[in-house]
């Protein structure tokens, strides 16, 4: 027979969202960054073209 399982406070979940939310901070920081020096990469390459 199935049985409930026991509520998840708010508490703990307020703390694996967080979690969840600052792993998804750094990820975008890493790719703006990333991009970033694309953009530099790439207009010095221009610059040294011309």
């Amino acid at each position: 027979m199935a049985v409930p399982k026991k509520r998840t406070s708010k508490s703990r979940k307020n703390i694996r969202k967080q979690c969840w939310k600052n792993k998804a901070s750094i990820q975008a920081k890493k790719a703006i960054s990333q991009a970033k020096s694309a953009l530099k990469f790439l207009t010095k390459n221009k610059e040294l073209e011309n």
